[in-house]
């Protein structure tokens, strides 16, 4: 039981969730249901939903928009943080798609986990399918260790992308997080350990194409027209250095320069690494781009300035992947990933989680702004953190400040002050009265967990609102992990309607296939 509870807090210390339990094992849990029973059980429930609304008219572009880790407590944060940084009542604040007119909530448990990670809940959002943990547009039948290409191919499940593209529609993919990263994966690849981003990441022996590669060789259609995003590095060979570090390379084992591939497909296709060559593509003339502007991910909002090649916001990513995509008469799919909310509350770092909560709100008021109403927008989260709100503080307090009541600070039991937000489990764990400040360069998986006693550190003097500040967590793990509850979906625009109640989060798959008026 012990060497059982110490397999559990090591697996779901990593911000990937790929645990010791998984590779040791051959075979996944059983799934309660198969890949095509969960397709069938999400085409169900929109089906019901559909009955008990007017006929909507067929939408002709979706935008899916994912706050990555971006729980109903973050929302609450980003909303009170951001109304104070423009010094108005933060409490009465609303971010640009809480004003949506259509609200329901996701269960995010996946097909054999009760909390998940982002590789199965944003496989559900974009196949229509429950997955295992780890897993990207795969059945749940596959094994975490399957790295035959036949199998998996045998076993993928098709992506709302693929099928757009198959229509004839255009297709772009905008994260923060590498491109290659779970999220923004499952939208072009199909492969059972969302941790096989490079070929140097493939165990020995594999046949089946890493996710860089599956990006570039991907043939649907005319392939994915607009990527930008992070994860420069999985897509170059060892041997040439980064253009913008020189003391990094590519990590790529094959040899491959699959950046340089890309603009091999047609004259006008593009390949892009800082914001000079972003800002000069012309967007009438533009054909396939592919922007990568960090070696892995891309700058949290708050440190974007001081990037020496220049990097896009979300927002302005997100408009330019719009009026690339806008001229396919036909329409357009969109999938925008705000990836690194989920790193600060992996790092304990409320700033950086809310920071990029409220890029994420920006970038979607810029989208509204672009289209019409023939365009589903929909704004949710593949799963939650363990951050909670907790105190009494007066209305108006600074929401990442000491809980306190006109400006006294409530104290414990010890007699301490504490903050507002804080977390179940991370870094932040503060026994012995140590501190911990945020680190990027840190490895959250070499962190080791506090030791000491069970006293907590006098705040009087700490700056809590600082960028760098760690909330205190109530158990000791390296990183902190996902949480469990449902998360909210946003929407607004055509088949909007169908999002009612409590839905598995499978069906926002098929509120979209069925929003394209697709048969």
């Amino acid at each position: 039981m012990k060497r059982l509870l110490i397999t559990s807090l090591l697996a779901m210390a990593s911000p990937t969730t790929a645990s010791a339990l998984d590779a040791g094992s051959t075979a996944p849990a059983r799934p309660a249901m198969t890949g095509a029973e969960w397709f069938a059980s999400g085409a169900r429930a929109v089906e019901m939903n559909r009955g008990k609304v007017a006929k909507s008219r067929p939408a002709r572009n979706v935008i899916l928009f994912i706050g990555d880790g971006m729980g109903i407590s973050t929302v609450t944060a980003a909303r009170i943080l951001e109304g104070q940084q423009q010094g108005r009542d933060g409490e009465s604040n609303r971010l640009s798609f809480e004003q949506f007119p259509q609200l329901a909530l996701s269960v995010t448990a996946s097909a054999n986990q009760q909390t998940s990670d982002s590789a199965p809940t944003a496989t559900a959002m974009v196949c229509g399918i429950k997955a295992n943990d780890g897993a990207i547009s795969v059945d749940p039948a596959i094994s975490r260790t399957e790295a035959g290409a036949d199998k998996t191919r045998a076993l993928s499940a098709k992506t709302i992308l693929e099928r757009a593209e198959a229509r004839g529609l255009a297709t772009g993919i905008v994260t923060t997080a590498r491109v290659t990263h779970a999220t923004p994966a499952v939208n072009y690849a199909h492969i059972a350990d969302r941790d096989w981003e490079a070929d140097a990441d493939l165990p020995a022996g594999a046949t089946v194409p890493d996710i860089a590669r599956q990006l570039i060789e991907f043939s649907i259609g005319d392939g994915v027209d607009v990527v930008f995003g992070g994860g420069r590095r999985n897509f170059l060979p060892a041997s040439q250095k980064d253009p913008e570090y020189p003391e990094r390379s590519g990590v790529r084992k094959d040899g491959r320069d699959l950046a340089r591939e890309w603009t091999a497909r047609s004259s006008s296709a593009r390949y892009i690494w800082n914001r000079a060559q972003f800002e000069a593509i012309d967007v009438a003339k533009a054909g396939p781009v592919l922007g990568l502007f960090e070696p892995s991910h891309m700058r949290y909002e708050v440190e974007r300035a001081s990037d020496a090649g220049g990097e896009p916001s979300l927002s302005e990513m997100t408009e330019k992947a719009i009026r690339l995509l806008q001229r396919n008469k036909k329409g357009f799919y969109l999938m925008v990933e705000a990836g690194r909310i989920d790193h600060g509350h992996h790092a304990g770092n409320a700033y950086r989680a809310l920071t990029e909560t409220i890029a994420l709100s920006n970038a979607v008021k810029r989208a509204q702004s672009l289209v019409g109403d023939d365009t589903l927008i929909i704004v949710t989260a593949d799963h939650s953190h363990t951050m909670s709100i907790g105190g009494y503080p007066s209305r108006g307090n600074p929401i990442l400040g000491l809980a306190a009541i006109n400006g006294v600070p409530i104290l414990d039991a010890l007699g301490l002050p504490y903050t507002t937000l804080s977390y179940a489990n991370g870094p932040g764990w503060t026994g012995g009265q140590q501190r911990r400040t945020y680190s990027e360069k840190e490895d959250p998986k070499a962190r080791a967990p506090y030791k000491g006693t069970a006293l907590r550190p006098n705040l009087s003097d700490v700056d809590t609102e600082d960028e760098d500040y760690l909330q205190e967590s109530t158990v000791s793990l390296p990183s902190e992990t996902h949480g469990g509850e449902d998360v909210a979906i946003y929407a607004r625009g055509p088949g909007s309607e169908w999002f009612r109640g409590v839905m598995e989060q499978h069906t926002i798959f098929h509120v979209m296939y069925a929003a394209y008026g697709w048969k």
